[in-house]
């Protein structure tokens, strides 16, 4: 499956910031046990390089992406480490032209039109809606699909599990991103047994909202 299959069979990109490498791997145990191999790992610590590459070296099929990524380096450095798709807050022409000749995913953040038409004129039509909940929510995006039918969103930015159905409803939807059930006051904590059942329950709920349970 491509990586955006993968994604949608999820339907959820946890969205970690790890505070120190050394977390990493319990933190990939974690997921996986918790039924969820997938992680965005993003360059907001020093760690993150390193953190990738552990889990890629340790766990080749875990669905492994980096986020928060800024420029072409960082870009570089993630894939290098074994990302497999890229995540960007914003849509820089350079770091989704840069990480498209080197054949990697990247779903580059949209808030508006414009920055929506930008993303298309670079030929990507995969967009990470950022930050959801403050531009609006499910409202906004219900809107900006209208006009927009051909593109599919991973909103990202104040969901949990509160509104997940409601982001998860629109066909639009790829998946979401989250970071209720990986936040790093847990992994300091070490309470990795906390994230596991926290992804356990996540990915219970998406089941339970696509009709897989009842």
């Amino acid at each position: 499956m491509t990586i955006l299959e993968q994604i949608g069979g999820m339907g959820i990109v946890p969205v970690v910031s790890i505070p120190e490498s050394r977390m990493a791997l319990p933190l990939a145990e974690s997921l996986l046990a918790g039924g969820l191999p997938c992680a965005e790992i993003t360059f907001r610590t020093a760690a993150a390089a390193d953190s990738l590459a552990q889990i890629a070296r340790a766990y080749p099929d875990l669905v492994l992406g980096a986020g928060t990524v800024l420029t072409t380096e960082q870009a570089d450095r993630a894939i290098d480490a074994g990302a497999k798709f890229i995540v960007s807050p914003g849509t820089n022409p350079r770091v989704v032209e840069h990480c498209l000749a080197r054949g990697v995913t990247i779903f580059p953040g949209v808030c508006t039109p414009t920055e929506i038409e930008a993303a298309l004129a670079l030929g990507v039509d995969v967009l990470k809606f950022f930050p959801a909940e403050p531009m609006g929510g499910t409202g906004f995006l219900k809107a900006i699909c209208a006009p927009y039918r051909q593109v599919r969103f991973i909103p990202t930015g104040g969901i949990d599990t509160k509104n997940l159905a409601s982001y998860l409803a629109i066909p639009a939807v790829v998946g979401c991103g989250g970071s209720w059930m990986v936040k790093p006051e847990l992994m300091e904590a070490g309470e990795f047994g906390k994230i596991e059942s926290l992804t356990r329950e996540a990915m219970a709920l998406v089941r339970q909202i696509r009709g897989e349970v009842i």
